[in-house]
């Protein structure tokens, strides 16, 4: 599959960093499934890890105060 930002690049299965604000604080979600860029390094997520990440933000953001990391294999 060829990378829809570079338009150069070949994606390929690897592992992730996810990261976001939310009101009360930053997450950082490590090892999480995606396909990268060799090239570029452009990450896309499939829907069914931005699904199992939006439940844990929605865990995290009623027990975080202000920076949480957690590893995504450990939350799924």
């Amino acid at each position: 599959m060829r990378c829809l930002v570079c338009r150069n690049g070949t994606m390929h299965k690897d592992l992730g960093t996810y990261f976001t604000q939310l009101k009360n604080c930053y997450v950082i979600i490590e090892n999480v499934p995606c396909w990268k860029c060799d090239q570029c390094g452009e990450i896309v997520y499939s829907a069914s890890v931005l699904e199992k990440i939006e439940e844990i933000l929605e865990k995290v953001e009623k027990v975080a105060s202000k920076i949480f990391i957690m590893d995504y294999a450990q939350a799924a």
